[in-house]
C-alpha cells in the first residue's frame, strides 16, 4: 500500500497506529511497494533477487520531510528476498533487512522476503465466542510455551498438530508463546528481535504460524504472544545505526546500551 498524505502527516506525529500497512513490503496489482523510514540517509535503494541486488536499478524517492523512502517496482514480487541499500550522510553504504518485513530468511542468511498471505482462517466461531464472553467471569489457566524447543524437531506444523492436542487434554483455556518475532540467535529465546512483523524463520512460513493459530483457536484455546518492546540486537544488518546515526536506539551509551545482554534499548521517546 502507498502512502498518503495522511499517512505521513500521522508517522510525522508518531501516532501512525497501521504504520506497518504502510511501511516494509506490500503486493499490489503494479507490483511491490517498497517503503523504509530512514531520515538521515543520503539515499536509499531496494535491493533483492529480481534486479541481482543492484544498488542502482531501484531507487527510493524521499516522500516530503517524513523521513520515509518509497516507491513501487513492477519486477519485484511475492517470495523474492530483499535488502534496503542505506547511503548514510558520511558516504557509508549499509545492507539493512526491512525493519517491517513480513518474512524473514532463515539464519544465518539474513535478508528480508516480500510475503502475502494466502490463508484463509476458519476461526469465526471462536472469534464470536471471544467477543460475547466475559473474561473476568471466566476460567483462566495459561499453559506458558517455549515454540522452539517444546519437543525437539517440531515447526509450526508439528505443534498444530501435537501441542494443539497436549494443551486441549490438559484443559488449558490458553496458550502463552514466547516471543515468536524473528530472532537470529536462538539461544535468546526470542527475547532479541531483528523483526517484530516477522515470524522466527526457523519454525516455518508466516502462513503455517496462522495455520497453528487457527488449530488453537478452533480448540477452543486463546493465544498470548509475549513480546520485547525494550531492546534489541547490535547485529550491523538489522536495526542498529539503521541510516547512520542511533536511529532507533539512544545516541548516548550510557542509555542506549544494555550492559548485561550486550544488546541496544530503543529510544522510546522518539
Amino acid at each position: 500500500m502507498r502512502l498518503g498524505e495522511l499517512d505521513l502527516h500521522l508517522a510525522g506525529e508518531g501516532r501512525h497506529e497501521r504504520i506497518y500497512e504502510r511501511l516494509g513490503a506490500h503486493c499490489g496489482a503494479d507490483g511491490v511497494s517498497f517503503a523504509v523510514w530512514a531520515p538521515n540517509a543520503r539515499g536509499v535503494a531496494v535491493v533483492g533477487d529480481w534486479n541481482g541486488w543492484d544498488g542502482h536499478a531501484d531507487p527510493l524517492e524521499p516522500l516530503g520531510s517524513s523521513g520515509i523512502w518509497g516507491a513501487v517496482v513492477a519486477e519485484a514480487t511475492d517470495g523474492h528476498r530483499y535488502k534496503f541499500e542505506v547511503h548514510d550522510a558520511e558516504g557509508v553504504v549499509r545492507l539493512k533487512a526491512d525493519p517491517f518485513a513480513f518474512q524473514a530468511e532463515v539464519p544465518p542468511r539474513t535478508a528480508s522476503v516480500v510475503h502475502r498471505s494466502s490463508y484463509d482462517w476458519a476461526d469465526d466461531d471462536w472469534i464470536e465466542r471471544r467477543r460475547a464472553g466475559d473474561p473476568l467471569r471466566e476460567p483462566l489457566s495459561i499453559y506458558e510455551v517455549h515454540p522452539a524447543s517444546w519437543r525437539d524437531g517440531l515447526g509450526w506444523q508439528g505443534l498444530a498438530e501435537q501441542l494443539v492436542a497436549y494443551a486441549d487434554e490438559l484443559g488449558f483455556t490458553h496458550v502463552e508463546l514466547l516471543p515468536v518475532m524473528h530472532h537470529p540467535f536462538s539461544g535468546s529465546w526470542g527475547y532479541q528481535v531483528t523483526g517484530f512483523y516477522a515470524p522466527v524463520s526457523t519454525l516455518g512460513e508466516p502462513d503455517e504460524l496462522r495455520a497453528f493459530v487457527d488449530a488453537l483457536h478452533q480448540a477452543g484455546i486463546g493465544v498470548i504472544l509475549d513480546w520485547v518492546p525494550a531492546h534489541f540486537p547490535r547485529d550491523e544488518w538489522a536495526l542498529a545505526r539503521f541510516d547512520g546515526t542511533a536511529l532507533y536506539e539512544h545516541e548516548d551509551p550510557r542509555r542506549g546500551a544494555h550492559p548485561d545482554w550486550g544488546t541496544l534499548v530503543f529510544n522510546l521517546g522518539r
